[in-house]
């Protein structure tokens, strides 16, 4: 969350009526609802044949990747400003572009090495999530370190657009799955920290909610397609 909602001053009266183990529920409620949403879409893009219609669409990836970042660039910069109900559009807008972005991957990978990936994400983020929440460790001190992991991955992938370097793709993956696994760790515990933050400010605290949300499912999907790169078996 930005330095300027972490900063604002909340007037609301009134203390925040849940205990954190469910508002913990709730956020994670948040992100399996986006997961959801994410995973119907591309099911019926794929089933309908509406992920045709993208080769209709010049530069249709480039579309959808400039489109999704600009709906998290925005949630991010004015969730402190918008309402509840505006960050929870946003929200499940990004899931849906998503789930065309990933209508693509049902259609190019085995239905059977979707699900083994889905399924180890979930095993590796479940741990990571548990640890985080349970576990009496400060992230702050690697945080420099997984912004580090972030700002390689980026470059990498910028890189390989313009040079070959399938030869080290594996590596980066690696480094993906590792920086990604410590971000759920990260992202985890940082609920706990905008539950006490916002304890007199109830909706504020909903709208911290909905961004941990996102960044869980952040970390959820990236992890599944770091995990696929490795393991992933394309269709015939």
């Amino acid at each position: 969350m930005n330095e300027e909602m972490m900063n604002q001053s909340y007037s609301q009266a009134g203390a925040y009526s849940e205990s954190l183990g469910r508002y913990t529920a709730k956020t994670f409620g948040w992100m399996f609802a986006g997961l959801l949403v994410t995973f119907a879409v591309a099911v019926g893009g794929v089933f309908t044949g509406a992920i045709f219609l993208l080769n209709y669409v010049p530069a249709w990836p480039y579309v959808l990747l400039f489109a999704e970042l600009g709906v998290v660039l925005f949630l991010s910069a004015r969730i402190s400003k918008m309402s509840v109900v505006t960050a929870r559009v946003l929200f499940f807008v990004y899931a849906i572009l998503n789930g065309i972005v990933f209508s693509a991957y049902f259609y190019v990978y085995d239905l059977m090495i979707l699900w083994s990936v889905f399924l180890l994400t979930s095993l590796f983020f479940g741990v990571m999530a548990l640890i985080g929440y349970f576990a009496n460790v400060n992230f702050s001190g690697i945080r420099p370190f997984m912004t580090g992991g972030l700002i390689f991955l980026c470059g990498f992938w910028v890189l390989s657009l313009f040079i070959n370097l399938s030869a080290f793709e594996t590596i980066a993956c690696t480094v993906g799955i590792f920086i990604f696994l410590l971000f759920t760790a990260y992202d985890t515990k940082k609920i706990k920290a905008y539950y006490e933050y916002y304890g007199q400010a109830p909706e504020m605290a909903a709208k911290a909610s909905i961004f941990s949300a996102l960044q869980l499912y952040l970390d959820f999907i990236n992890l599944f397609l770091y995990i696929l790169r490795i393991l992933g078996r394309k269709r015939n």
